[in-house]
């Protein structure tokens, strides 16, 4: 029975005409009456009126948003390509398709002008200088919000070193970011604030610098043309890196100034937005959210120490924040004393011009100019306190994050650790402290340096040279006395040519390894007593 029926349906399909096949899509094609019927509440009177059309426009109306033809949220129907068979010139010239019109007034025309206020004006900026001002907490709790989903809120952990220098010790492990550097924040909240037109033309910068690190990862993720411009000078893993983020790298210049030039001058020409490192109110509230999560992370906090130096854009980003939710709040930026550039500037009233800086990578954004006067006023009112540290003093906190924490970090980094492990900071102690430890990126040849000298400067690596007869048996009493004193011999060389003392005799140098200070000094005092004439090494 249900055969017959099945056979019966589909010859009455066979015989009907396409425009009686396709009635059953009717609500979906706009050329057809019944979908105009029901796109007005299908009215049983087949003339509308055009007084009736806003009252029914309105009812296809988002309330709070643009207007879109058709229904709100979903796809325009489709049109089949064999209906537009059925649908000729004859059809409408024979009356059988009927039209309406619309006019939208009153309401609908002031949405129509708040979607077009909108949309974000193009700008012909090639700077990011005209947008300084002071930045204000709600700044940095807008920038919080819309780059929570780009970077990573980074840990704030108890360290292991806080009974070694008497405080409670937090490090927040801003190197964990996906391109080591604290500059993330500023950089993709700086991106994500810039027009839409501008973001189709793309963004140019002129450095190896961290920042530039941050632009060419953040913009291939916004998907913004992005184009660094490196001297020949930069070290092939930078340049490497910097590919692999997916910026275009061109190497051009023998100095960072002929690099800008050429940056500064493709930019003007194609468009590009020159993107350098300033105290932009965008750029220092992205940088601020550090304060934020610090705070956050870390209850009841009685001090937080920074970076500062030239760049100090995090210092007082992250000061406007803490300040505001807790004045009591102490802020300390440390710097190097070989370029005490914020110092200078504080003093002076104005960002110095005239300091020398370093160009080695080893200080990376320590030793740059300031640049700005927003960070430096910002600073002056906020931060409590500016302290400088040897470059002996870097190099150790760098090994104690290494050995105590397994972080691997950069001048920058480590800067903040120096001031405790310089003794600058002798108020803090028995108080909670939270280090921001802002980047990691150390090429691996300044690594291996920077360790070998911390190891030195910290008492850990020891070298000493005596003169002993060239008989048998006498370097094995030597060693002998190593091994007494556990002392750990790394390198041992005998010299029998060159030698200015007696005949028959050898001068031995030897570096070992010791624990510390004290047993540094327990070897050097054994030694003298069996050989008077032992020269130690100094550092």
């Amino acid at each position: 029975m249900n055969f017959a029926a099945q056979f019966l349906y589909s010859r009455v399909l066979k015989n009907r005409s396409p425009r009686d096949r396709s009635r059953e899509d009717e609500d979906y094609d706009p050329f057809w009456q019944s979908y105009a019927e029901q796109l007005f509440l299908k009215k049983d009177d087949n003339e509308i009126k055009k007084q009736d059309a806003p009252a029914l426009c309105d009812l296809h109306c988002c309330k709070d948003g643009p207007i879109r033809n058709g229904l709100i949220g979903q796809k325009s129907p489709s049109i089949s390509p064999e209906r537009l068979k059925d649908f000729g010139e004859e059809d409408y010239l024979n009356g059988d398709v009927k039209t309406w019109e619309m006019k939208i007034v009153s309401r609908n025309e002031e949405l129509l002008r708040d979607a077009l206020s909108r949309i974000p004006q193009s700008s012909s900026r090639t700077s990011l200088s005209s947008s300084n001002k002071l930045i204000r907490f709600e700044d940095i709790s807008a920038a919080a919000f819309k780059i929570q989903c780009g970077v990573q809120k980074t840990p704030c952990m108890y360290s292991r070193l806080s009974k070694q220098y008497g405080m409670d010790i937090y490090l927040k492990k801003e190197f964990l970011q996906y391109t080591g550097s604290v500059k993330e924040r500023g950089v993709l909240y700086l991106l994500t604030s810039l027009p839409q037109d501008q973001q189709r033309k793309g963004v140019i910068v002129a450095s190896d610098s961290n920042f530039s690190m941050a632009v060419a990862y953040h913009a291939s993720e916004l998907r913004i043309p992005v184009f660094v411009i490196m001297s020949t000078s930069t070290s092939p893993a930078r340049v490497k890196m910097c590919r692999e983020y997916g910026a275009m790298v061109i190497s051009y210049g023998t100095t960072a100034k002929d690099s800008q030039t050429h940056a500064r001058r493709l930019a003007q020409e194609n468009g590009y937005l020159y993107l350098e490192e300033e105290d932009s109110a965008v750029y220092l509230s992205g940088l601020g959210t550090v304060g934020l999560e610090v705070y956050e992370q870390v209850p009841k906090l009685d001090a937080v120490i920074f970076p500062a130096g030239g760049h100090c854009g995090l210092l007082a980003g992250s000061a406007a924040a803490l300040k505001h939710l807790n004045p009591h709040i102490s802020i300390i930026g440390v710097e190097s004393e070989s370029f005490p550039v914020l110092q200078q500037s504080l003093k002076a009233g104005h960002p110095t011009e005239d300091q020398a800086c370093s160009n080695h990578h080893f200080y990376g954004d320590v030793s740059g100019l300031c640049f700005g006067s927003n960070s430096l006023q910002l600073t002056g009112k906020l931060v409590d306190k500016v302290v400088a540290v040897r470059e002996e003093d870097i190099l150790i906190s760098m090994l104690r994050l290494l050995e105590y924490e397994r972080a691997t970090v950069d001048a920058e980094g480590a800067i903040g650790l120096a001031a405790l492990v310089a003794g600058k900071l002798p108020e803090l102690k028995g108080k909670r402290v939270a280090i921001v430890i802002c980047s990691g990126n150390l090429e691996l040849h300044l690594l291996q340096q920077c360790i070998a000298r911390a190891l030195t400067l910290d008492n850990r690596v020891c070298r000493f040279s005596l003169v002993l007869s060239d008989c048998p048996g006498d370097i094995s009493k030597l060693l002998e006395i190593l091994a007494r004193e556990e002392a750990r011999v790394l390198d041992i060389k005998q010299e029998r040519t060159f030698v200015t003392s007696e005949l028959f005799t050898v001068e031995v140098t030897c570096t070992v390894e010791t624990r510390d200070k004290i047993h540094a000094a327990q070897l050097r005092n054994a030694l003298l007593e069996r050989y008077p004439t032992a020269a130690w090494t100094e550092r």
